[in-house]
């Protein structure tokens, strides 16, 4: 089968998905557009509704009133308190259902001022009548302010039904088209299902044909296959020859692996006694043959009395660097942060004279071995310290990198050029000279044999004269 033949499988199906979310999601908008549509005509329902509430407990409030000034009877004044009672609530509901609309909204600010004003004037007239004041309860009938006022409210209440109105016929329109549309929508999209299961059918009943053929196809080939086993048991007994001579040649290289610890340990061993002679006779040279020679003499000494000393630190380094490499692996929980700390506390005992901060982040463990991370850790914080010397207030980071998903170590140091990173843990390749910073070469290959020992990784990052930073992972 062509690679674009089996590519089509997966693109009839992404698009027959397509199609049936594209025309789910254009029939649920079509039905929610219609819904909103609905909802706008009911509300506007409701609103011509409300100002029918509001002029009915208006009317009850007048009519009781006025049948109370007529005969003076209690009961009349049933439907004035209702109607009063009610009156604010069929506002306050009518302005909630037109807050959107600015021309309802200063038309129920008009209707609330006429309304107090006209429950104010049958106030005052209940008043007179209770107090038998028929001579100015008369007057205040005369006046027609009362008429007046209800007039005012009907034509504030016709204005809002004539605006409701009007948007009642813009909303029952766009109701109209939105169930048009959905229909349509709805149509559409029926039809353009029913093509692509048509479309499908035919596609699967070719893929019916070409699998019937395949199947033909199989079974010469199992003819074949019974022949390709035999070949691979041919492969399987080669496969174990090699295994054999892989095992063999790692046995060997284990052996020589030994036999190179072995020789780098005896040879640092056996190189200590002749330095122990060399540094002997030179303390002997400067103190009692001191006034024996120049100034120069004395320097030549001092040089040599220094190159023996290093020479013992490169020892003392290949030597721990050996004891690393032969040590065993003792995995458990190691607290990074303790370890961390009682370093940190002794190279600021061993460095008095500097201003140096450490940030440790607290908390930090991990499955390691506790004595090998003390050694790496040691390195690392101790190359921070040395390489930070030249700045006045020193600062070294120890903490979890979340980005890296790895641990580091920061300060604010020297740097170094990012070309020669490459070299940076293999042993005696230093990036600075001994004049500006003292050290064997040795400490970041120790550092990075712990490391891969852990099966971890070590990188670093660094900008000359603004520090650098080394991440570590344990595996």
């Amino acid at each position: 089968m062509k690679p674009s033949t089996r590519l089509v499988i997966p693109a009839l199906l992404f698009l027959a998905i397509a199609v049936i979310v594209m025309n789910t999601w254009l029939a649920v908008r079509s039905l929610d557009t219609l819904d909103s549509n609905q909802y706008w005509v009911e509300h506007t329902w409701q609103v011509i509704n409300q100002v029918e509430r509001i002029m009915g407990s208006a009317k009850d409030a007048e009519t009781g009133a006025r049948g109370f000034l007529i005969t003076n009877d209690a009961l009349y004044l049933a439907p004035y308190k209702s109607g009063i009672a009610e009156l604010p609530g069929e506002l306050d509901n009518f302005g909630r259902l037109t807050a959107d609309n600015p021309t309802q909204v200063r038309a129920l600010s008009e209707l609330r001022a006429v309304v107090a004003e006209r429950l104010s004037l049958l106030k005052e007239g209940l008043d007179l009548r209770t107090m038998n004041e028929n001579d100015s309860l008369h007057a205040l009938v005369l006046s027609g302010t009362g008429k007046a006022q209800m007039d005012h409210m009907r034509a504030i209440a016709d204005g809002m039904e004539a605006e409701e109105h009007r948007l009642l016929i813009q909303r029952t329109a766009r109701e109209r088209q939105a169930a048009l549309r959905a229909r349509i929508t709805l149509f559409l999209a029926s039809g353009l299902d029913l093509l692509l299961i048509i479309l499908m059918f035919r596609y699967f009943a070719r893929e019916r044909t070409l699998r019937l053929q395949t199947e033909q196809t199989a079974a010469s080939l199992a003819i074949a296959r019974v022949e390709v086993e035999r070949k691979a048991n041919e492969v399987h007994q080669l496969n174990i020859t090699l295994e054999e001579r892989v095992r063999q040649r790692t046995a060997e290289l284990e052996a020589t692996n030994r036999e190179l610890e072995a020789f780098s340990y005896s040879v640092s061993h056996d190189l200590r006694a002749p330095l122990r002679t060399i540094d002997g006779f030179s303390l002997a040279l400067e103190e009692d043959y001191t006034d024996a020679v120049d100034a120069t003499g004395r320097d030549y000494i001092k040089r040599v009395r220094t190159g023996v000393q290093r020479m013992g630190q490169l020892i003392d380094s290949l030597l721990q660097l050996s004891r690393i490499t032969r040590a065993e692996l003792v995995r458990g929980e190691a607290d990074l942060s303790q370890i961390a700390e009682t370093i940190a506390a002794n190279l600021k005992e061993e460095n008095p004279e500097r201003d140096l901060e450490f940030r440790i982040e607290p908390g930090m463990r991990a499955a390691a071995d506790p004595k090998l991370l003390q050694v790496a850790l040691e390195n690392l914080l101790g190359n921070a310290v040395k390489f930070s010397a030249k700045v006045p207030h020193a600062v070294v980071e120890f903490g979890w990198d979340k980005e890296q998903e790895a641990w580091f170590v920061r300060d604010n140091g020297a740097g170094f050029d990012m070309f020669y990173k490459d070299k940076l843990f293999n042993a005696f390749n230093r990036l600075h000279g001994d004049k500006d910073f003292k050290g064997s070469g040795i400490g970041l290959a120790t550092v990075a044999r712990v490391v891969r020992r852990h099966h971890g990784r070590i990188w670093a990052d660094a900008v000359v004269d603004h520090g650098a930073t080394f991440w570590f992972t344990l595996g």
